[in-house]
């Protein structure tokens, strides 16, 4: 059925050989309106006044008062092991979201700001909690009871699975998450010892959350957190990107139109990285290039923007089987609130195969230190497609930028990992080993 999209690009997708697609329409005027700026704000204040809470409700985010955030990190010895000149191609950098504290991955903010909405909306309905009143009252005893009677729930492949069920769960919510039954076992063993019904289905991530959802429509006390169609989750993903300019100012890195600044995103059914981008091309306008990052098996958001907006078009239409080691972005079908928003802010998107991703991790790990799992990996070819393929200096060339490029930043973001089991750490860089032809394991 690849009579959705132009035959040379069908054919170019099946062989899931790694490939950079341009978006032709970026910068053309958006279809449907954009949340404005200041719902982006009113995210961003809505964690910041719940961080006395967070801090009460997990430990691990006392010595930070609270702030739901992660490092920015140089990448000069990845960078220099691969080749790349900073003097020429700009500086490299990783927004560290894997190494989110408590939910461990990129969807800790989308997914604690839209059950933090849901907390405050019910606590003020019972006169909990009025609108000033410091948001530690959500973890009061009266506050837990009154969540008690009411259950959050969500599907998810795993990384926002955990993060809206322990969010849910410390606030005393009920917290049930509907999971692929190949999701992997360690996510779901972690939930559920804390309290989380873990629900599994035989079916792929689009079957878990069509489970999830009708299950929740049976049930007036339940709130389904919906991540094809949840603009809480959006804005608070979103809130990333003012983070992100902060870090940037504190480095030294301008961006302006002699500065310019390219994004690499992983994307599975598009919420987090397009939240993340709307969030930046808000803050930097023109000036940020942002591109989704995609397993060469489920690229859901390229195959939705290249075959255009006029009805939902998934990887299994073209022929496609959505088979990734990228557990976390094994999605058939991209987001319909999140794509149409895309169609014009979104410079591209690239793909990558399953080798890619364990040779990028074990690159990363050899040379930095740093581990990642294999979906949160898929960003880090994104420099390289940039700034050395035939198709990142046309993107270059037709922008204006090739003669910028030794200004430029460049940021991948790593969206998963820090939560993951060791040995498993350790089965990821032994696969990148034997890609690679090692003969001496780790």
């Amino acid at each position: 059925m690849s009579q959705h999209l132009p035959s040379p690009l069908s054919a170019r997708l099946l062989s899931k050989q790694a490939m950079l697609w341009l978006n032709d329409n970026a910068g053309s005027a958006p279809v449907p309106p954009q949340p404005a700026p200041s719902d982006i704000e009113s995210a961003r204040a809505r964690l910041q006044r719940c961080r006395g809470l967070l801090a009460k409700l997990f430990p691990q985010l006392a010595g930070n008062g609270g702030a739901i955030e992660s490092p920015l990190l140089p990448l000069a010895s990845l960078q220099q092991a691969q080749g790349s000149d900073a003097a020429r191609e700009g500086m490299w950098l990783l927004k560290a979201d894997h190494a989110l504290p408590v939910a461990g991955s990129i969807k800790a903010r989308g997914g604690f700001h839209e059950v933090l909405a849901l907390a405050e909306s019910i606590a003020q309905r019972h006169g909990l909690l009025d609108e000033a009143g410091d948001r530690a009252a959500l973890a009061s005893p009266a506050a837990r009871e009154c969540f008690s009677h009411h259950a959050v729930m969500v599907g998810s492949t795993g990384n926002l699975g955990m993060s809206i069920g322990l969010i849910a769960a410390a606030l005393g919510f009920r917290a049930v998450v509907h999971m692929s039954v190949d999701a992997k076992a360690w996510k779901k063993e972690r939930l559920r010892r804390h309290g989380v019904q873990v629900v599994e289905h035989a079916g792929d991530y689009a079957q878990a959350v069509a489970a999830g959802r009708s299950a929740a429509l049976a049930d007036p006390t339940t709130h389904f957190v919906d991540d094809e169609h949840s603009l809480e989750l959006f804005l608070g993903y979103a809130t990333a990107a003012r983070e992100l300019a902060d870090q940037l100012q504190q480095a030294g890195r301008m961006v302006d139109a002699a500065h310019p600044l390219f994004v690499y995103l992983p994307c599975g059914v598009g919420g987090a990285p397009g939240g993340i981008a709307l969030g930046l091309k808000t803050l930097f306008g023109e000036h940020v290039h942002c591109f989704f990052a995609e397993p060469a098996a489920a690229p859901c958001m390229l195959v939705q923007l290249a075959a255009g907006l006029g009805a939902p078009v998934s990887v299994y239409d073209i022929g496609l089987d959505n088979r990734t080691e990228a557990d976390g972005l094994a999605v058939g079908l991209a987001s319909p609130l999140v794509s149409p928003l895309m169609a014009s802010l979104l410079s591209g998107v690239f793909t990558v195969e399953d080798r890619q991703l364990f040779a990028a991790l074990l690159s990363l790990f050899e040379a930095e230190g740093i581990e990642l799992e294999p979906s949160a990996a898929a960003g880090l070819p994104g420099p390289a497609w940039i700034c050395r393929s035939e198709t990142g200096r046309a993107y270059l060339d037709r922008n204006g930028l090739g003669h910028l490029l030794a200004n430029a930043t460049h940021v991948v973001w790593s969206t998963g990992g820090s939560l993951v089991p060791a040995a498993e750490h350790v089965r990821f860089r032994a696969e990148g080993r034997r890609l690679r032809g090692d003969a001496q394991p780790e």
